[in-house]
This record gives structure tokens, sequence and C-alpha cells, in this order.
């Protein structure tokens, strides 16, 4: 069944998600100093093009002051456009029955966009 959400994911508007985050990650790694925030897009990518399976968990080992840190420049740079965007998605998603499994994908890549640092996506 994931196999199949995530083609029908992927034929209405996944594949374009996810090389626009792609591109905000090449544009973000031009500097030296945006390379930990393309890193963070290039995982949004990777859930944004096959959602279905995967899961995001904390990770335990990179949680501290300085994920903090990024978490609050990553939300005032540019993830709360993101969040507000997969948050609208969502609920639009949620309108009909058939389309509840793509707005949970939705809230799930909006939980990310909230918080990238110290997370880690696994199948």
């Amino acid at each position: 069944m994931k196999t199949l959400g995530n083609i029908i994911w992927v034929l209405f508007g996944g594949f374009i998600i996810a090389v626009e985050y792609v591109l905000g990650s090449v544009a973000l790694m031009v500097t030296i100093i945006g390379i930990p925030f393309g890193l963070q897009s290039l995982k949004l990518a990777e859930v944004a093009l096959w959602p279905f399976g995967k899961k995001v968990i904390h990770n335990q080992s990179s949680s501290g002051c300085l994920s903090f840190l990024m978490n609050v420049i990553w939300f005032f740079v540019g993830g709360l456009p993101i969040v507000l965007t997969h948050l609208l998605f969502g609920l639009l998603f949620y309108i009909t029955i058939i389309g509840i499994p793509f707005g949970n994908q939705h809230f799930k890549l909006m939980k990310l966009a909230f918080t990238p640092f110290g997370k880690v996506v696994v199948s």
C-alpha cells in the first residue's frame, strides 16, 4: 500500500516538492554558512519524494543547545513559510476521505520542517 501511495504522491506533486527542496538546498550550500541548512533541506527533500513508509524520529545524540539554536534560526529564516505551506496543503487534503493519507504526509513534513535539526529519517 505504501508503494501505491508513494507513486500517487510523486505523480500529483511530490516530485515538484522534492525538486524545490533540492534547489533550495543548492542555493543554501553556495555559501559556507548555509551548508548546515542546505543539508536539512536535503533531508526534507528525501521525505518529500517518498514519504509513505518513512518515519521521523528524534536523534538523542544530537540534542542540545546547538541543535536548538539552529532550529530557531531555521524557523525564522525559512522554516515558517514551509511549515505554513504544508499546513495549508494538509488541511486541503483533509477535506476528502481519499486525501487523508496525503494530508498526514504533509503534517509529517510540517513537523520535520518546523525543527529539522536533531531529527533522523528512517524507513
